[in-house]
């Protein structure tokens, strides 16, 4: 067990980077932000605010970093801590060319003497959002094993892959609930502890030299934090330069750092090593009290206190004082760090990997040489069906949804084997049967696309994985679901209520059934994509879903229809739905009309013209149906590739 189970307190290093050893500079930036770009365009739209004047407001530019100056070196671990609205996120954005509504107005960040790209970036840095992005049905394990696949290069084997997973596992300290479901804030898996190490696990699967975690112990309790922090502090002693964004570290979490940088409104108060921190203030008349925590203490001292206009007037100058103070008093060094005595060496020592068993090192181009359009697409698939076929709960109540409505639809019309139903009853029987649950599907879909939405935008921001495979993936994995949930819905309902009975009617009636509904799960996959929010994607397909559904050819005959609805029913997958279930139902049969003692005859052709549902043969419905749902796919593929999927997490 004690060889299996790996605690804190083992030091060991089990997974570090074979690589050149990174240099991160950052050089005289000054960085200012439109804060009216970063706002979303629905909340404007929601303010009354025209798209003109989205961007037009000269106030909105502020400058959120000034002057800003850094090196930092493999091997160690560099923290940025401050208050909120300090300068953190924006200087990691900036770092990972994500600076979205920003722009850099002079100085630069280099890598290795190389100016950054976002080609650069992504062959260097591996970024770990604040939010974890993980399906929550797969284990640890398989979790890693799936991005393995997607991420490292082809010329690994399946054996190197299983390799590399089991030591990050290892390094991570996660072979306790390697087979345990990561799980979220709905499903019982990992601690939030174990989980945020999976997302690190994820990035550092391809072994990146420059590991940068935005508030990675947001939401953690503070023994959590500290078991984090050792774990990033024993990767940055693996080769690594690790940089991390925090508000206020705890005493303990503070002394793992290498170095800290403190910002406050943008301004640099200090740079340095972590150990001479306190040393640095003191010299300025700031000492730290005796038992106090000198990340909180410092941090208050430089924040900015807007409860009222004298203290912020005086906490401002005070800080405004301090970064001009650091300023002069680094401006000699050329690595921009505070040292208690000039001969100071800020570099940390590397330790090697325990082991001595092989080590597949990846070349610079590797990042050329990832996977393939068709293996990603297979990877996706395997992970798509795991991930679902495991959610049982969401599968049962799918199931049993579907079940009950096809119960109780079916026994509304059950009884009726002699006289068999009215001409009436029968046509709203067909339309209902293809209106209903299109509905309902349209509601799930729409949930589920967006509750994946960040983890998809992510990952095609990283290169994990292309647009394309993504597409196919989604689609085939999906289709086994959709079949199960039309056969619990349709089969019962045709046979309740007493409907033609011959086989080939049944197997066209059901062809359309399947058709109508995969129409509307790829209306909802279109609207899921295409809009950035759930309550706008539930609101357009919504709206959609109604406009099909009252120029269905049932609420109002098409011959009644003016120009518009008219141009809508052509496009309506619930009218050739219904006008192909009508044909199926009464060309080949013959209603008997009973008025006081007469009894007549009626040809089912007659109704379908009397109701104007005969205006083509009955192949088009088929034909328009799977031109409709090709439509939707395609108009699904383009919002996928030319739509960032932002989530409401990353505006």
């Amino acid at each position: 067990q004690d060889v299996i189970f790996h605690n804190e307190e083992d030091n060991s290093l089990y997974f570090t980077y074979s690589g050149k050893s990174n240099v991160l500079e950052v050089k005289d930036l000054n960085y200012q932000v439109n804060t009216a770009s970063q706002i979303p365009w629905y909340e404007n739209l929601a303010q009354m605010k025209m798209p003109w004047t989205w961007k037009s407001d000269p106030s909105s530019h502020v400058s959120v970093i000034q002057n800003l100056n850094l090196k930092v070196q493999s091997g160690q671990m560099l923290a940025i801590i401050g208050s909120t609205a300090g300068g953190k996120t924006s200087l990691l954005d900036v770092i990972t060319c994500r600076d979205h509504g920003g722009k850099i107005k002079s100085g630069q960040v280099m890598i290795n003497n190389k100016p950054i790209t976002p080609q650069l970036v992504r062959k260097c840095i591996a970024h770990v959002r604040q939010d974890d992005r993980l399906l929550p049905h797969l284990t640890v394990r398989e979790t890693l094993l799936f991005v393995a696949k997607l991420r490292l290069p082809k010329f690994f084997s399946d054996s190197q892959r299983k390799k590399r997973v089991e030591d990050v596992i290892a390094e991570l300290r996660l072979r306790q609930c390697a087979n345990t479901r990561v799980g979220n804030e709905y499903l019982r898996g990992v601690s939030g502890g174990e989980r945020r190490r999976v997302s690190i696990g994820v990035q550092l699967l391809w072994n990146p030299g420059i590991l940068i975690l935005d508030e990675p112990t947001s939401g953690l309790d503070s023994f959590t934090a500290h078991n984090l922090v050792i774990t990033l502090s024993r990767l940055a002693r693996g080769n690594r330069l690790v940089l991390l964004s925090l508000h206020q570290p705890r005493s303990d979490i503070f002394q793992l750092f290498d170095l800290v940088l403190l910002m406050t409104s943008g301004l640099t108060a200090y740079c340095g090593t972590a150990k001479d921190m306190v040393q640095y203030f003191t010299e300025l008349g700031y000492p730290c009290p005796r038992y106090s925590n000198p990340a909180d203490f410092y941090v208050d001292l430089t924040s900015i206190d807007k409860q009222t206009a004298e203290k912020e007037m005086e906490s401002r100058k005070r800080a405004n004082a301090l970064a001009n103070l650091f300023v002069e008093k680094v401006k000699h060094f050329d690595d921009f760090l505070w040292k208690a005595t000039e001969g100071d060496n800020t570099e940390t020592t590397v330790i090697k990997q325990r082991n001595s068993e092989e080590v597949v090192n990846m070349p610079h181009h590797s990042s050329d040489q990832l996977p393939g359009a068709l293996k990603q697409f297979t990877v996706l698939l395997s992970r798509q069906v795991s991930n679902d076929f495991r959610d049982l709960s969401t599968l049962l109540i799918h199931g049993f949804e579907a079940l009950l409505m096809s119960l109780l639809i079916g026994f509304l019309y059950y009884g009726h084997e002699k006289n068999g139903l009215s001409i009436r009853d029968t046509a709203a029987l067909l339309y209902m049967l293809g209106a209903l649950i299109p509905f309902t599907i349209i509601l799930d879909v729409v949930a589920k696309c967006h509750s994946e939405r960040a983890m998809l935008y992510h990952d095609l921001e990283g290169g994990m994985y292309s647009v394309s495979p993504y597409f196919f993936a989604k689609i085939l994995g999906e289709l086994p679901e959709h079949c199960v949930f039309v056969i619990i819905y349709g089969v019962p309902i045709y046979w309740l209520a007493n409907l033609v009975p011959e086989p080939e009617h049944f197997l066209l009636n059901f062809l359309l059934l399947w058709l109508a509904v995969y129409s509307a799960r790829a209306m909802a996959l279109w609207v899921a994509a295409l809009l950035p929010t759930l309550q706008l994607s539930a609101f357009f397909g919504n709206v959609l879903f109604t406009s099909f559904y009252l120029s269905g050819g049932f609420v109002i005959s098409l011959n009644s229809l003016w120009t518009v609805p008219f141009w809508v029913s052509k496009i309506s997958f619930l009218r050739w739905n219904f006008q192909g279930m009508m044909q199926v139902q009464f060309t080949d049969t013959t209603y008997e009309m009973t008025d006081q003692n007469f009894t007549y005859q009626i040809p089912g052709k007659l109704i379908t013209q009397a109701l104007d549902l005969d205006s083509h043969p009955l192949y088009v419905s088929y034909l328009v149906l799977t031109g409709i749902i090709c439509s939707f796919l395609l108009l699904y593929y383009l919002s996928l590739r030319f739509i960032k999927q932002k989530s409401t997490q990353d505006w």
